[in-house]
């Protein structure tokens, strides 16, 4: 992990086309700008978890056993 110290209107530079700008600097947050193509995906870590965890959660559904479900309900 690189990690850097900037003021609020300076930025860094990521390869050749990812441009960071840090815009606002408090004692309890930082507000900065991400300038990338639009095919580069920008996701905050905490949804990232959260789509992870949905997937795990929607296991596939076996059809089979919601029938003989469906079948014990109807009786």
């Amino acid at each position: 992990m690189l990690v850097l110290r900037r003021r609020a209107g300076e930025s860094l530079v990521i390869g050749e086309d990812i441009e960071i700008d840090f815009l606002e600097i408090t004692s309890q947050s930082v507000k900065i700008g991400i300038k990338a193509p639009r095919r580069i995906s920008i996701l905050r870590k905490e949804l990232q978890l959260i789509e992870a965890q949905n997937r795990v959660a929607a296991h596939p559904v076996d059809l089979d056993l919601i029938s003989e479900s469906l079948k014990i309900f109807q009786s």
